[in-house]
């Protein structure tokens, strides 16, 4: 089963049309958006990671690219640098997915990779800057 962290960038005559449906139903693909940002009249972008078969994934790849959606690779990763954290939990409260939470246990804090949606709430909010953006 492959997976692929991508971003779609939908043109404005695109918006209602069911594309997420598509990729599921006729490409047997597992659809998880990460995030979306979808206002009529405007383009559309969609961060999605895309379970399934290599070469149906492939084939979704170019249904997309044939429909006019402009599809990208996840430009970048984030990285916990764990030998910088003092694990003074700033990072939680803005992330989403709970990416970064503590660890009960240890009181530390612990990096789920992911569940990372690099939105990137957290780079600004970390004093030791721990947690940094690899671009591809």
């Amino acid at each position: 089963m492959a997976k692929k962290k991508v971003v779609l960038n939908f043109p404005p005559q695109l918006i209602d049309q069911p594309i997420t449906y598509r990729l599921v139903k006729d490409y047997d693909l597992v659809v998880n958006i990460l995030r979306a940002r979808i206002t009529p009249q405007e383009w559309g972008r969609m961060v999605v990671e895309l379970n399934g078969n290599g070469s149906r994934l492939d084939e979704a790849m170019n249904f997309l690219a044939d429909l006019g959606v402009v599809v990208e690779p996840l430009a970048g990763e984030i990285l916990w640098q764990e030998e910088r954290c003092i694990h003074c939990t700033a990072c939680i409260s803005p992330c989403p997915t709970h990416a970064l939470n503590l660890d009960r246990t240890t009181m530390t804090v612990a990096f789920d990779r992911e569940r990372c949606i690099a939105c990137e709430l957290c780079l600004n909010v970390c004093p030791y800057r721990a947690i940094e953006v690899a671009f591809e």
